[in-house]
């Protein structure tokens, strides 16, 4: 690829597989970038794109007969030793091995330069597929889907730029650097000059699992992070403190299928509004964070606000909240502030407000913008400011319908409590758009969670730990950092969870002090955790109950969200069972 070389058109054999089981990646994304790097590159007639989606083993091998390509690219999912995830016939999962795919390439090693391999743990597939081809890039753990598709990117367009292989690698990990992506290490170039050629029959054997076993691993781990079906290797866990936003690099962020999909799908649509209500630590802001990402890579402008860190003096009135609304989200856009151009004349707040976002925000980006309000809740208490606010955002919904400018506006609105304020049916944004509530993990997806924390358990000690904390995120999460760290045996744990010494004790005094506020909940708590049994109680405590995370619905009636709950609150309210 040197600019001293002769130059040939070469041909860029792009495979993609993204399985109907498995987590859903942006890959359309990524080759439309790296095909558009291209088309505007210097030597953008030395190259040839070629697609193949949905790739299965046979797909593989035909398009390398077909297209006889000097670049191979995968993108998708990679499960380290197990291989690479491709699909069968039905769209499902299917390994194929390291072994495998050396032999494939030693079949075409007189025409293949080079193999990107953009799925997590990948390396290993590298080393084996590198005794037969110049250069295969892979990933030596798991990869976020934006730093493997920015690492993509800047290796196509150094390419396409007449730089060398080596040279585009290096642009390709720098290009993760920029972004402020700490993920410049995983990318990793092998090199047969490095290796050297062997023949394959030298190359250990590798393990198989049983069909049974491997489907049974697929099942359990559907919901991984982003390019990896497999939780990383025991000894490259990073614990993460269990509180607050799972960041976008952490691979202990869990996916609830289809949940992920539903929003990015909802928030490139015009006028789009997703609602999410989920009690706290349930992953409200992990989710908003993902969202936020996908409209970035969009190239959609955005801006946060999270209602907590609205002051009082903000809340006084509906004219002093709007101002606080209009300057902040000003802020979050780095625009100038001209709030003082718009906020005069006779017409009323919500009207001045509307002008600021109709007549300079929107029209300033040209573009669109996700606008996520984080924690609404907090208005809910200020009644003729919530009214007038959320029928705002409501008419600005439907205005998008009619008017080109609010085309461009998306929201996302997150809150825990249940919406009790009484809004006109017409006048509220709480019955429209796409609605999200976040469930619990579910048991596949808790014994992923543990093999990424590099604890290896029977499924008989998954369930342990399920009984006493239910599917509950944070209370899993705790759990686990404990246990993975050394610092307490599962058994301590469940021995002690439902007491204020133990693992748990500020996360339930904060919900009993919250009881203890309510009387009515206090009283409907006390009968529910009396009995062993679903519990019928008031609707309006119902709800309230499950807004705090306390108890779920079992047809009308209620039970207490997990056991730990339930045995903690029966001491503490001294309730005879």
């Amino acid at each position: 690829m040197d600019s001293t070389s002769t130059r040939k058109k070469k041909t860029i054999l792009f495979l993609a597989a993204n399985p109907k089981n498995s987590t859903p990646l942006d890959l359309t994304q990524e080759v439309k970038e790296i095909d558009a790097g291209l088309q505007r590159s210097r030597f953008r007639d030395m190259f040839q794109l070629e697609q193949v989606w949905a790739v299965t083993p046979g797909d593989v091998q035909r398009a390398m007969l077909d297209y006889k390509p000097q670049i191979v690219h995968f993108s998708g999912h990679g499960m380290g030793e197990e291989g690479l995830v491709l699909e069968n016939l039905t769209g499902q999962a299917q390994l194929v091995g390291s072994e495998a795919l050396a032999g494939l390439f030693q079949l075409f090693a007189e025409k293949v330069e080079c193999v990107v391999l953009n799925a997590c743990y990948s390396e290993v597939q590298a080393i084996a597929i590198v005794h037969n081809i110049p250069y295969v890039i892979g990933m030596n753990q798991a990869v976020g889907d934006r730093a493997a598709r920015l690492f993509a990117v800047g290796f196509y367009d150094a390419l396409g730029a007449g730089e060398s292989i080596e040279f585009a690698y290096k642009l390709g990990c720098n290009r993760i650097a920029l972004e402020g992506i700490a993920q410049d290490f995983i990318p990793v170039l092998k090199r047969t000059t490095d290796a050297g050629k062997i023949d394959l029959k030298s190359l250990p054997v590798p393990e198989i699992p049983e069909p049974t076993s491997q489907t049974r691993k697929l099942e359990q781990v559907l919901s991984g992070s982003s390019r990896s079906l497999v939780s990383p290797p025991t000894q490259d866990v990073v614990l993460e403190e269990p509180e607050g936003q799972v960041s976008l690099e952490s691979i202990l962020y869990v996916e609830r299928p289809p949940i992920e999909t539903r929003c990015y799908e909802a928030i490139i649509k015009t006028g789009a509004l997703i609602r999410i209500k989920a009690p706290r630590q349930m992953g409200k802001s992990s989710l908003m964070l993902r969202i936020l990402n996908h409209a970035s890579e969009q190239e959609y402008q955005t801006a946060s606000l999270n209602f907590q860190l609205v002051d009082r003096d903000s809340l006084s009135s509906l004219d002093q909240f709007l101002q606080w609304f209009c300057n902040s989200v000003t802020g979050e856009l780095n625009l100038e502030d001209r709030l003082a151009d718009y906020w005069k004349g006779g017409v009323g707040s919500k009207n001045k407000c509307t002008n600021y976002f109709q007549r300079y925000l929107l029209p300033e980006l040209k573009r669109p913008v996700l606008l996520c309000l984080d924690e609404v809740d907090e208005v809910f208490q200020y009644l003729e400011i919530a009214t007038d606010f959320f029928g705002m955002l409501r008419a600005w919904h439907e205005d998008a319908k009619l008017k080109p400018i609010w085309k461009n506006l998306r929201l996302v609105i997150v809150h825990s409590k249940e919406v009790y304020i009484p809004l006109n049916i017409n006048q509220s944004p709480f019955n429209v758009g796409v609605p999200i509530e976040l469930p619990q993990l579910t048991q596949p997806q808790v014994i992923d969670l543990v093999q990424r924390h590099g604890l290896n358990w029977a499924e008989a000690k998954v369930g342990q730990l399920m009984a006493m904390v239910g599917g509950h995120p944070y209370l899993i999460r705790a759990a686990l950092y404990q246990i993975a760290r050394g610092e307490m045996s599962l058994e301590k744990l469940l021995q002690i969870a439902p007491t204020e010494g133990g693992l748990y004790g500020e996360h339930l005094r904060r919900h009993l002090l919250n009881l203890e506020g309510d009387e009515k909940i206090l009283a409907a708590m006390k009968q529910v955790v009396a009995v062993d049994h679903p519990v019928s109680i008031s609707t309006s405590e119902a709800f309230k109950l499950t807004s705090m995370g306390l108890v779920q619905f079992q047809n009308n009636s209620v039970v207490p969200l997990c056991n730990l709950y339930r045995q903690y609150f029966r001491e503490r309210l001294r309730v005879v069972a």
